[in-house]
């Protein structure tokens, strides 16, 4: 019988790296965002040409992941519920309820959208063998302790030279945890429960 580590793409999640089954380790960045649409016209060219040199410079691929999500405000209409119930004034409870009553229709409408952004970074076994002894490596190789720290050394390397580039589009990059790791997984198995805010209590112990 399959288990649900059978449909993974992913061996393990350790110290904030993602070791896929072929043994490619990956780092994801949470980027932020920028309101682009209010730019001036001389800054809006300024971005475009300073994120056109970053992706210049690389010399290795990243990929760039955009997840949308329903804006989950229940704890706030919560609130006002429970405002609505203590206020005694007539006019400003009549307020808060209508006031409720827009800001739900319009969540129903599912016209509020959250976007979050991830920069994915990798790093191969293969190119770590590039850089020191070359050998010929199955087809499958085994990602040893020494092997996995000397990746993971170039690994971070590649995500500071990222967390750089992006900083001087003007956004802010951040290495996810291994906690947050499991969480981005956990959210996309379980895209309604993630919507509705609920994500299960993970065991500390359980992630590297």
């Amino acid at each position: 019988m399959l288990s649900t580590q059978d449909f993974l793409e992913f061996d393990q999640i350790r110290e904030g790296i993602i070791i896929l089954k072929n043994k490619g380790l990956r780092a994801v960045l949470m980027v932020s965002s920028l309101n682009f649409a209010l730019k001036s016209t001389d800054e809006q060219n300024a971005i475009l040409y300073q994120f056109q040199n970053f992706l210049n410079s690389l010399d290795f691929s990243c990929q760039i992941l955009i997840l949308s999500r329903r804006l989950n405000i229940a704890g706030y209409l919560d609130k006002l519920e429970n405002i609505e119930k203590k206020e005694e004034n007539e006019l400003l409870k009549l307020q808060i309820t209508e006031y409720r009553k827009f800001i739900d229709g319009i969540m129903k409408e599912g016209s509020i959208m959250q976007k979050t952004f991830y920069v994915i970074v990798p790093f191969s076994i293969m190119e770590a063998q590039m850089i020191g002894e070359k050998k010929k490596l199955p087809k499958i190789p085994t990602l040893t302790e020494e092997m996995f720290q000397r990746c993971k050394t170039q690994l971070l390397q590649r995500v500071e030279f990222t967390v750089l580039g992006l900083r001087a589009c003007g956004l802010q990059a951040i290495p996810l945890t291994s906690m947050e790791l499991t969480e981005l997984f956990w959210s996309l198995h379980h895209p309604i429960e993630a919507e509705r805010g609920y994500y299960p209590e993970i065991p500390s112990e359980l992630v590297e």
